[in-house]
C-alpha cells in the first residue's frame, strides 16, 4: 500500500458515496486507475464494505451509554454463553473483549435513561455468567475525523 492508495481510504472515510471521478481527481488519479485501486482494496480486504452512519436520535437511540462487563468465571463455556446472549441484544452497537477491570466493553444505545435502566436490570445483568456491570453514560462524542477539521461535534 503507497500514499495514493492511503489518500484513496482517507477520502472514503470521509465519504463513502463519493463518485469515482471525484475520488479521483482528489487523489491525483485518471478515473480508470483510481478504480483499479479501489477494487484491489476491497479485493485484499482493506475496504471491507460501505454504509450508512445513522443518527442515533433520530431512530430512538439518542442515549449512548458504555457497560464495562465483568464475569464471575472466565472459563470456555461461561464466556461462549455470555458472547452468545450479548450479540442477541439489538441495543448492544458493539461488544469488545478487552483487558484490564473488565472483562468486555459494550456500546448500548437506548432511548433515553428510564430505557437503559430497564435494559440493564432485565436483559444486561440476566445474562449468563455476569458478576457485575459499570456503566458510564455519554455526555458528548467528539469525532477524531471531525474535531481535526474543524467540523461538527455530536452529543
Amino acid at each position: 500500500m503507497d500514499e495514493v492508495d492511503r489518500s484513496i481510504l482517507t477520502v472514503l472515510e470521509e465519504n463513502g458515496r463519493i463518485s469515482n471521478n471525484e475520488l479521483a481527481a482528489r487523489v491525483g488519479l485518471s478515473p480508470s486507475p483510481c478504480l483499479r485501486r479501489v477494487r484491489q482494496l476491497e479485493e485484499a480486504g482493506v475496504i471491507r464494505g460501505y454504509r450508512a452512519l445513522i443518527d442515533p436520535a433520530a431512530v430512538g437511540r439518542g442515549l449512548r451509554v458504555f457497560a464495562g462487563v465483568r464475569l464471575i468465571r472466565h472459563t470456555r463455556p461461561d464466556v461462549v454463553a455470555f458472547e452468545r446472549g450479548i450479540t442477541q441484544l439489538p441495543e448492544v452497537v458493539a461488544c469488545h473483549h478487552i483487558t484490564g477491570n473488565f472483562d468486555y466493553l459494550l456500546q448500548v444505545e437506548v432511548a433515553d435513561l428510564p430505557a437503559y435502566e430497564d435494559f440493564h436490570a432485565n436483559q444486561l445483568a440476566a445474562l449468563p455468567g455476569v458478576a457485575t456491570v459499570t456503566s458510564y453514560v455519554t455526555m458528548k462524542t467528539l469525532s477524531a475525523g471531525t474535531t481535526r477539521a474543524g467540523g461538527a461535534v455530536r452529543g
